[in-house]
């Protein structure tokens, strides 16, 4: 019997997360149904199931309706349009008053479905401790056995000195950069035009903070996240954001704003066709050899450089990037 690469490579440690590489947020619940049909790969103007969404409770409750807001992103969850179980919320901060009741609401009420829950605006980790110490509280109250996912904002300065920490604690899946919030709380510092490309790549006090949330994900096993692109409509421009945050700084996965920047988003964040032809050559020829050493191409693989390429083929697989028929058989 031919053997799983998650069986014979990672000997019972947690394999890295591979999620969707595109996150999508959308705040009312016209907008959450309208992002949940794109991805239903039956519609002509959707991306298929590549996205996550994220439901967006901070941003997306109108003050004093967070109740009402909460119960609807229930609802949605609950029900037919969230066909592929890929959306999450993200709940209010930890000086909102409100934040407990978000998580009541939504373990509570769909635990079972829900993709993650983000937290925004910690600054300082004992925050952060107590609200996923609540979500692990709610969970267990409803008899609810699953991990839920936690996604956490680094968007404050609290935060960021302390992101090695952060990144160590439980449940935590993603790290996300929060650029606004960063560059507002600089106070003048770093200009408004370092909230638009190029300056958000060049300006040294954001590459210094988008590089330690890189680092600091990548060796907790937790995967990095960027921010959003201003430029709604722009799909070029996305795209060139998405690239340089994949290629030059390391992140994996990137928000969207806008249905337009979805698609751009995934096409940057893929893998070359290339390297996932080779990938799944490789993979199909060291599970034939039980996974020991093997030539291709007349270089020696293992299990070190097997590692590397089931997560490309794994990303492959979320980004929808086509691979040959015998690998999606035996693996997927």
């Amino acid at each position: 019997m031919a053997v799983h690469p998650n069986q014979a490579l990672f000997g019972g440690e947690k394999p890295f997360p591979v999620i969707p590489a595109c996150e999508h947020f959308a705040g009312s619940e016209k907008l959450i149904l309208k992002a949940l049909s794109m991805q239903d790969p039956a519609n002509p103007n959707g991306a298929g199931p590549v996205f996550d969404i994220t439901c967006d409770c901070e941003d997306g409750a109108a003050s004093g309706q967070e109740q009402a807001h909460a119960e609807m992103i229930v609802r949605i969850l609950n029900s037919e349009a969230n066909q592929h179980k890929m959306a999450g919320a993200r709940i209010h901060d930890y000086t909102h008053p409100h934040w407990k009741k978000d998580i009541d609401i939504l373990v509570g009420g769909a635990g079972q479905v829900l993709s993650y829950l983000t937290i925004p605006k910690c600054t300082d980790i004992s925050q952060a401790q107590e609200m996923i110490a609540y979500i692990q509280q709610v969970a267990k109250q409803h008899g609810i056995e699953r991990e839920i996912p936690v996604h956490l904002l680094i968007e404050t300065h609290g935060a960021l000195r302390q992101v090695h920490e952060i990144a160590q604690l439980p449940w935590l899946q993603v790290l996300d950069f929060g650029l606004m919030d960063f560059v507002s709380a600089h106070h003048g510092a770093i200009p408004a035009t370092a909230m638009r490309s190029p300056g958000q790549f060049d300006h040294q006090l954001l590459a210094r903070a988008k590089s330690e949330v890189v680092s600091a994900a990548l060796a907790n096993g937790v995967v990095p996240a960027h921010n959003v692109t201003l430029d709604l409509k722009n799909a070029e421009v996305t795209y060139s954001d998405a690239y340089r945050a994949r290629n030059e700084f390391g992140f994996m996965r990137m928000w969207s704003i806008y249905p337009t920047q979805i698609q751009a988003i995934v096409d940057a964040m893929k893998p070359n066709f290339d390297e996932v032809s080779d990938a799944a050559n490789i993979l199909l020829t060291a599970q034939a050899a039980d996974w020991g050493p093997i030539q291709y191409a007349g270089e020696l693989h293992d299990r070190a450089t097997y590692r590397y390429f089931w997560e490309v083929l794994q990303k492959a697989k979320q980004t929808g990037v086509a691979m040959p028929a015998e690998a999606e058989t035996a693996f997927f």
